[in-house]
C-alpha cells in the first residue's frame, strides 16, 4: 500500500510504468499453475508490497500537503478486500 501524490500526473505515470513493466501478458508460474490468469497481479503487488508504515503526530497521519493512502487492486476480478490498521506507541 504506497503513499502517493495526489498530483494526477504523477499517478498516471506511476501506473503506466507499473504496466509497462509487469503487462498482463508476462509468462508466471502462478498462471500455469493455477490457470485463472492473474499472475501478473501478482508480480505487481510484490513490487508495490504488503504493508506501510506512517507515522502519527498529534493524532494525525503524518503525510506531506498532496500525499495520500492508496490501496491499489491489481486482480482480474472484483474480490472482497480487508484493511488492517494497527497502531503503535504512546
Amino acid at each position: 500500500m504506497p503513499v502517493e501524490t495526489r498530483e494526477l500526473r504523477f499517478s498516471t505515470t506511476a501506473r503506466t510504468d507499473l504496466i509497462d513493466i509487469t503487462p498482463e501478458t508476462i509468462p508466471c508460474a502462478h498462471d500455469a499453475r493455477w490457470g485463472n490468469g492473474n499472475g501478473y497481479g501478482h508480480v505487481r503487488a510484490a513490487l508495490i508490497g504488503p504493508s506501510l508504515h506512517v507515522p502519527v503526530i498529534d493524532g494525525m497521519l503524518a503525510l506531506g500537503s498532496w500525499q495520500q493512502i492508496v490501496l491499489p487492486d491489481f486482480d482480474n476480478r472484483p474480490r472482497e478486500r480487508r484493511v488492517l490498521a494497527q497502531f503503535h506507541g504512546d
